[in-house]
């Protein structure tokens, strides 16, 4: 792998501080792809109107394509970041207004590029701020392959929309995860859980392998939803990126009342419990069920 500067007459970056990341990588064949450590870019999908799309300048690298926000990353920052940053700055979106869902990556070993999917939350305009775009459009999903699209987006385009209709969720068993150790936890039940929710929550912001969800695609960022019960249903109160229900009554009642409805609503279930009795139930609704071990090795 080389590093090179544009090419005599090849149009430069905009003027202002650059990255070290923004440089050409060529590969041994000759190849050329923009991001000295890697690129990453933005698949906003927004309910109501479509993906996010970029019409690129003419002078821009496969100018006059449609493609996804995005650019290069910066050293030693995510894919996950980069692509929330370069959509930020090419097309106005507010990190906010997204929930990361997937990203999958083309690795061609010399070159990574992430594709990060993520669900509108909050409705915005996207802003022109950026001179390679002509245009920022929303565009349906059945219209996208209409459009003359940037090769690298068209290819990815073809696995990444398939899985669009893949929303995954993950239903913990709180109770019977803090009780498969026995470190003191029925002491403080309350601040056992809290202590579990907490790094559910770490493991819900940097997500999860596709192979650990059977899924496509590399990392999932899946709803996580913890219920806990009895003495510890005041860790209910806990706030982040887990949603912790708070069982009225049978812990395991409330863990099958919130699986019917996630797969009601079109979601891929897992549901974490080693309770054999438990298991057979959210099974015979159709969620696919992991032992506790499974969610401690990832924890």
């Amino acid at each position: 792998m080389t590093i090179e500067p544009p090419r005599p007459g090849e149009p430069r970056r905009p003027l202002g501080p650059r990255d070290p990341g923004d440089a050409w990588v060529v590969a041994e064949s000759g190849e050329r792809f923009w991001g000295r450590f890697g690129a990453a870019g933005l698949l906003a999908l927004d309910p109501e109107r479509g993906v996010l799309l970029q019409h690129r300048v003419s002078w821009s690298h496969f100018g006059d394509t449609w493609a996804l926000p995005g650019g290069a990353r910066h050293e030693h920052e995510s894919a996950r970041d980069g692509a929330l940053r370069e959509a930020a700055e090419e097309a106005g979106v507010p990190p906010t207004a997204i929930v990361s869902r997937f990203s999958s990556v083309l690795d061609l070993d010399v070159w990574t590029y992430a594709t990060l999917v993520g669900d509108v939350v909050t409705p915005f305009e996207p802003v022109i701020s950026d001179p390679e775009s002509h245009a920022l459009a929303w565009v349906p999903i059945d219209e996208i392959d209409a459009l003359p699209l940037h090769p690298g987006f068209a290819a990815s385009w073809v696995g990444l929309r398939p899985a669009l209709a893949l929303r995954p969720a993950v239903v913990v068993d709180v109770a019977n995860v803090v009780g498969s150790v026995p470190d003191g936890w029925w002491k403080d039940r309350a601040g056992a859980a809290e202590r579990l929710i907490a790094r559910i929550e770490t493991l819900a912001e940097t997500g999860m392998d596709a192979a650990s969800l059977d899924l496509p695609a590399t990392t999932w960022f899946p709803e996580f939803v913890a219920v806990v019960e009895g003495q510890a249903r005041s860790a209910a109160t806990a706030t982040g990126t887990v949603r912790v229900v708070a069982a009225e009554a049978s812990g395991d009642d409330e863990i099958v009342a919130q699986t019917a409805a996630l797969l009601a609503a079109g979601r891929t279930v897992t549901v974490v419990t080693s309770d054999r009795g438990l298991s057979e139930r959210v099974a015979a609704l159709g969620a696919r069920v992991q032992s506790v071990s499974w969610l401690r090795d990832r924890l």
